[in-house]
């Protein structure tokens, strides 16, 4: 065994480091690097397809496969590569369909040659076609498909010749990079502005399409509204509240009259032709309630409006709802952010990439998507800071920009009435009596405030007409549809469901007496990963009906991290928050995997003897003893399947001074032993096969992209290096535990 996985490393050494010709000329020449771009692909495809991949890189396999066919100019075996392989290029955009761009690009090239017709006119008859086989409900996606951005992949192609400047060989990454980068730029250079005006054409044979701008308390924001043409009678409306201007604006609005509905967006204050002050999450509760209002008055609607939306535009919903308007008879909120509760903190952390949020959504009258994208930038900035050991608030100066809505924020450490008055609060949650459909994730980074929302809704209204659909989605997935792969991992097939196709069944349901979706069959419906099913439950507490609490303690020293200790201990953790060059630290799984522990503590279960599913929320209690006032600690919990491959079940973060009350700070006193609840942690639902270990790392939150609190008392804000004095002392006690949901068939 160990023989073969030493020849495949060298295997895959090798081909790292073949070299493929490739003359410098075609650098600077693009009549020569048009005729050696196609000579390059081919040498590709036969070291791609020879390559011991993983199956979770099948996907990754199949679409470096068909592009750099497509380069390769045989594009008929191009598009079959497609085709094949429509249904495991599933994602969030349209499906299978989602490179409808490169395909409308091949065909055209095969039509050009078959009938010695230019490519304009070969690729006005192709997108027609195509336009014509689509089904009705991807059309509202076909914008966003055709949208290449064409300065981008220029600027990707120049950088990756710019590194070939004097060679006449490439290695394999940097050639199949170049190779996709041309296509991309070739391909939407070519085809954009053609198709977008081929589009545009099409769209007004099908829609009535309208922009307008509204004065509402004071302020302008405009609205689009879309209709279908052959829809002349009232409808009901399904509005968006939209902070992201911009192509989106359209397609909610195709997508909503796709499926027989009156589309409205409103894009929130500062956006588009507004020049009101874009203060994001502070007024959509106000204006949103006049905007209904108008809404509901318009001639094209039959005075039932609905609401639809993920991330901001789901927080939209809850702000909405914060005084019900008469009209508004639904809500369909997906991964909300829940404002205060995880963003831009999580529980009561601030995350730095807060700043780059906010920058995106303010820069400009629409969205900064080139800033938004510049991961390279912004994670040196998140550095700088790290390195710096200035305060958390100075991370906006440090960027450049400095920033009033990161510095307003900050202000509000706590859950107080900055942020309750954005959203429903406690008793609020009492007067919102219309229906609702929830849907997030096991992997949503908003999962926290979109089930915060549930949970309070069906705390202060016994009644509530709320459901929830969680499954395993990230936070694009839980707002379009289920991806094939998660995180790496290949999703069950009755997980990959349509949300859009449900949210719109939802509206029939609720808005045209129509029939209910027939995946509600209770108020709480979750998918078990690797069981393939759906269970349905009529409260978040009964995904599990057992559990199992796992130690803080050695497995050496037990016979189980399940059995409470029978002597009292401790484990000691030391933390220099001085240290800022300090090299992360491996948990070595196996020979396959290892997963980054810096500045955690790891606990590890011994092999499982049976099947077990874990589904719900960790709970539990940490015992701790720490020589400071205050830490931030993090939990992760891991799965060692028995193949030695880890997988991510759950995290939990928490500011050990907010955990029992997230809108009172309460600091501790220093070396006397604490309690700090784990609440609002991720939830699973996985079946865990025999043979499986569980790994719990325990620890401090000390990373560039959060807040470091120094352990002073004082606003963590405000702290800097010079704060940090000794060395954060932890002494994690081994009764402290973790409680594990665990559903029992």
């Amino acid at each position: 065994m160990k023989f073969k996985i030493l020849l495949a490393l060298i295997f895959v050494n090798l081909l790292q480091a073949q070299k493929f010709y490739f003359p410098k000329t075609a650098v600077n020449d693009s009549v020569i690097l048009e005729k050696q771009i196609p000579g390059l692909a081919q040498q590709i495809i036969p070291q791609l397809q020879s390559t011991k991949y993983k199956p979770e890189n099948t996907v990754d396999l199949m679409d470096n496969l068909f592009r750099l066919q497509m380069v390769a100019q045989d594009y008929k075996n191009s598009l079959t590569s497609l085709s094949e392989n429509r249904n495991l290029f599933a994602d969030n955009n349209m499906g299978g369909y989602r490179f409808i761009g490169l395909e409308l690009y091949a065909l055209a090239k095969m039509e050009q040659k078959e009938t010695n017709s230019s490519f304009p006119n070969a690729l006005q008859k192709v997108f027609n076609q195509k336009y014509e086989s689509l089904p009705e409900k991807l059309i509202p996606r076909l914008g966003l498909a055709l949208d290449g951005d064409v300065n981008a992949s220029r600027k990707l192609l120049k950088s990756l010749l710019d590194k070939q400047k004097d060679k006449d060989s490439i290695d394999y990454r940097t050639a199949l990079a170049l190779c996709k980068s041309y296509l991309n730029y070739k391909t939407y250079s070519n085809i954009k502005p053609q198709v977008m005006q081929l589009l545009a054409s099409r769209d007004k044979e099908k829609f009535i399409t309208e922009t307008q701008d509204l004065k509402i308390n004071g302020n302008t924001l405009t609205i689009t509204i879309v209709r279908k043409k052959e829809n002349t009678s009232p409808l009901p409306v399904i509005l968006t509240n939209n902070i992201y201007a911009g192509p989106f604006d359209e397609f909610f609005g195709k997508r909503a009259a796709t499926y027989n509905y009156v589309g409205a967006v409103v894009n929130t204050r500062g956006k588009r032709n507004s020049n009101d002050v874009n203060n994001p999450f502070e007024h959509e509760s106000k204006d949103i309630y006049e905007v209904i209002d108008w809404v509901s008055k318009q001639p094209w609607c039959n005075g039932k409006v609905g609401m639809i939306g993920g991330s901001y535009l789901g927080f939209s919903q809850w702000a909405a709802v914060k005084k019900v308007h008469p009209a508004l008879k639904t809500i369909v909120p997906q991964v909300a952010v829940g404002i205060g509760i995880d963003y831009p903190a999580q529980n009561n952390i601030f995350m730095s990439y807060m700043l780059q949020w906010i920058q995106y959504v303010t820069n400009n009258k629409f969205t900064d998507e080139a800033d938004f994208a510049n991961a390279v930038k912004w994670d040196s900035i998140y550095t700088k800071w790290y390195k710096s050991g200035k305060s958390f608030r100075s991370l906006d100066k440090i960027s450049g920009k400095p920033s009033k809505i990161f510095q307003r924020w900050l202000d509000h450490p706590g859950y107080d009435e900055f942020w309750q008055k954005m959203v429903p609060y406690k008793e609020d949650f009492s007067k919102i009596n219309i229906p609702i459909l929830t849907t997030t994730g096991y992997y949503d980074d908003d999962q926290i405030g979109a089930l915060y929302y549930f949970k309070q809704h069906h705390l202060y209204n016994k009644n509530a007409d709320h459901y929830l659909v969680i499954g395993p989605y990230n936070h694009g997935g839980a707002q379009s549809f289920g991806f094939t792969y998660v995180n790496g991992n290949p999703i069950d097939p009755v997980a990959r469901i349509s949300i859009g196709d449900l949210a719109f069944s939802w509206f029939d349901y609720i808005l045209k007496e129509g029939k209910k979706p027939e995946i509600l069959k209770d108020r709480i419906n979750f998918q078990v990963m690797n069981t393939n099913t759906w269970k349905h439950v009529a409260d978040l507490d009964k995904m599990h009906n057992s559990s199992l609490k796992f130690y803080l303690q050695d497995k050496k020293n037990t016979s189980s991290v399940f059995n409470k200790p029978q002597t009292k201990s401790f484990t000691t953790q030391i933390v220099d928050f001085k240290n800022r060059d300090q090299k992360d630290i491996y948990y070595k799984v196996s020979k396959k995997d290892s997963i980054k522990m810096t500045n955690s503590v790891a606990f590890e279960s011994e092999v499982l003897d049976k099947d077990m599913i874990l589904s719900g929320n960790l709970s539990g209690v940490f015992n701790v003893s720490i020589n400071k006032k205050d830490f931030d600690t993090d939990t992760y919990l891991y799965q060692i399947q028995p193949d030695g491959k880890s997988s991510l079940l759950s995290t939990h973060i928490v500011r050990a001074s907010y955990a029992k009350d997230n809108e009172k700070r309460q600091l501790f006193e220093p070396n006397k032993m604490e309690q700090i609840p784990i609440n609002n942690s991720y939830v699973m639902s996985k079946k865990i096969e025999k043979g499986s270990k569980l790994l719990l790392l325990v620890g401090v939150n000390k990373n560039p992209n959060w807040q470091i609190n120094y352990g002073t008392g004082k606003d963590v804000s405000d702290e800097t290096i010079k704060d940090s004095g000794e060395p954060l002392e932890v002494k994690w006690y081994n009764d402290s535990y973790v409680e594990l949901p665990v559903y029992n068939d």
